[in-house]
């Protein structure tokens, strides 16, 4: 649906040295999924997002919607391309003095819409998200995740087959995150619209995005199933985005009563609805302490992570050890780590 090959984008600078904004980037996004793309400020995601649609036009590369390299358009015809690709923003870009309609409705009027068919279409995309009571309201009387979704209604106006989300969430609240997040993820499953998301926070990848990628330095670090890289990070910064959903730290006076084998248990799939743990304090002369432990789903797939004291005679927890080894996705034995 969407390939990028080999994207490079250069600006230039005061010091007539190119600051590299994305570094020789690969990437393909399939039909009807919804992708997202995490790092920090300054990692080029919101440049490669720009991409997608030529609002940057890169340094080098191609870019393919549905197909069709925008690269080879004249000016016209990217312009037509485009109202295939819907966009939305972080700061929303509605027209303060323009009604909730109005602002709906201009992206009817670009595209040369008939104005009979306008009140009728208007009207049914908000009924899609949910605001056809504010039809004639400004956006100073509505909230941050009202406006949103106004945005969202105004992307969608066009019946485009791709929309591109530039931190769309971050300037809401949580519950209105999660409010909009399902918005999109119904409208995806509904509409069979691709979406990408650009995001710095991997709560939002974890709830509604089927694949991801990781960048830094312009460049993407990781990429893959979002279930994969949550169970099983490989990079550095990957895990460090993961740590923020799903890691905890223990408290160190917590830390100071455990007299046993400090261990870390991962679950993956079916295995975290299995009592693996219970079996095996039944079958081994051991005691067991859950200290913490937290279970996620991830596309509606199981990922649990516990942390619990292991006590025994060395022999037997030894073979305890082993026994989980062989029944549960990972086990890591933190207690020295922790205790330094």
């Amino acid at each position: 649906m969407i390939e990028l090959v080999d994207i490079t984008k250069e600006f230039s600078s005061s010091k007539n040295e190119p600051i590299l904004g994305v570094d020789n980037v690969s990437l393909t996004v399939n039909r009807g999924e919804i992708f997202g793309i995490v790092g920090y400020s300054g990692a080029g995601k919101s440049t490669l997002l720009r991409c997608m649609n030529i609002l940057e036009r890169p340094t080098t590369g191609v870019v393919k919607v549905d197909g069709v390299d925008l690269l080879q358009l004249s000016s016209k015809q990217l312009r037509e391309a485009r109202q295939s690709i819907g966009m939305i923003f972080q700061g929303f870009h509605l027209v303060a003095s323009k009604t909730v309609f109005e602002n709906v409705a201009f992206a009817l009027k670009a595209a040369g819409v008939k104005k009979e068919e306008i009140k009728t279409r208007v009207e049914e995309l908000l009924e899609i998200v949910g605001l056809k009571d504010r039809i004639y309201q400004y956006p100073a009387q509505l909230s941050g995740g009202q406006k949103q979704r106004v945005s969202i209604a105004r992307a969608l106006a066009n019946n485009p087959s791709v929309l591109l989300c530039d931190e769309a969430t971050s300037a809401l609240d949580p519950s209105t995150t999660k409010s909009i997040l399902a918005l999109l993820k119904r409208i995806n499953k509904e509409f069979g619209l691709t979406i990408v998301i650009i995001t710095h926070e991997m709560e939002v990848v974890k709830d509604i995005c089927h694949r991801c990628a990781v960048m830094q330095d312009g460049r993407i670090v990781e990429q893959g199933n979002t279930y994969d890289i949550f169970s099983n990070p490989s990079d550095p910064l990957t895990k460090k985005f993961i740590d923020t959903v799903l890691s905890f730290d223990l408290p160190s006076r917590l830390l100071q009563t455990t007299t046993g084998k400090l261990l870390q248990l991962h679950f993956w799939g079916e295995i975290a609805a299995e009592g693996v743990v219970s079996d095996m304090l039944q079958s081994h002369k051991v005691k067991g302490n859950i200290l913490h432990g937290k279970v996620e789903y991830i596309q509606d797939v199981p990922l649990g992570i516990f942390i619990m004291d292991l006590n025994g005679a060395e022999e037997e927890v030894n073979q305890a050890i082993e026994y989980l080894r062989e029944r549960v996705s990972k086990v890591e034995v933190l207690q020295h780590e922790q205790s330094d």
